[in-house]
């Protein structure tokens, strides 16, 4: 008599092996979460991201309100300088957990301290990228005047967030020193990922000679990290490759859909 629960079985686990077959994902054993290919394709174009952003809106004035009066006259550049700018930002979590991992392994202090700092700082960052959205959008619906008002009215207000922001500047510096004292980065490059705590931080910051210094050490200190990362053996076969982009490319796809159908949808009534 056949047994239900063997033949129910056995064609999970060959679809399982079939699907890790197809789509291969490596240990995480060397790097930690989230792994070789990830944390090292952050490292190359979360800095890159950031510092095309950083130099898209570095004609612009610093503060905020000559910030809202370049987006009025340049909606699209600015929109973009930003938009790079805050994806760069958030693809730096992925590098850095690698860098923490790596450096955690020799010192668990140093990875453990600077890894925190930085990805609560990260954090913060985002927040910041979240009220410059919304103010840009004040300026295209109320005009530059109002939202310059609006901006000042509430500007160095209190919020959670703003606890977090010694930790943008902090954590870049004790990152850097852990990759220093565990060899996990030579001095110039860690004295150059030490350069990032230089990068303003807060609402509606533009582009100074100070930041683009701080973003090209932050490029010098992870991208050839990520190159070597990814140029590590073993490498994933082509037909691998091949398997993974369209899928990534898919997902991606469908989540800037269905998050723009998200952001579109409106109550039906609004009370008065």
């Amino acid at each position: 008599m056949t047994n239900p629960t063997t033949s129910m079985a056995t064609p999970i686990t060959t679809a399982g092996a079939r699907l890790r077959g197809a789509l291969p994902v490596e240990r995480w054993e060397a790097t930690g979460f989230p792994g070789r290919w990830v944390g090292g394709t952050a490292m190359v174009l979360g800095p890159l991201l950031m510092l095309t952003g950083a130099l898209l809106r570095a004609r612009f004035h610093f503060f905020f309100p000559d910030q809202l009066a370049a987006y009025e006259r340049h909606p699209t550049l600015m929109a973009t300088a930003y938009g790079l700018f805050a994806a760069g930002s958030l693809l730096l979590w992925p590098a850095v957990a690698v860098l923490a991992a790596r450096i955690g392994v020799r010192s668990a202090g140093w990875g453990l301290w600077g890894g925190v700092l930085v990805m609560f700082g990260l954090f913060a960052r985002t927040f910041h990228a979240g009220v410059d959205h919304l103010a840009f959008q004040l300026v295209r619906s109320q005009g530059v005047g109002p939202a310059t008002e609006a901006v000042s009215a509430g500007y160095g207000a209190f919020h959670v967030f703003t606890t977090l922001n010694l930790a943008i500047l902090a954590g870049w510096l004790v990152l850097a020193l852990g990759a220093w004292r565990t060899r996990v980065l030579g001095p110039a490059r860690a004295a150059a990922l030490g350069l990032t705590a230089a990068l303003p931080l807060g609402v509606l910051k533009g582009t100074t000679p100070l930041s683009l210094v701080a973003l090209a050490g932050l490029c010098a200190a992870l991208v050839p990290l990520g190159l070597a990362l990814l140029g590590e053996a073993p490498r994933p076969s082509r037909a691998a490759v091949l398997r993974w982009m369209p899928l990534t490319l898919v997902t991606l796809g469908l989540m800037v859909l269905l998050g723009q159908a998200g952001e579109c949808t409106r109550p039906s009534t609004v009370e008065p």
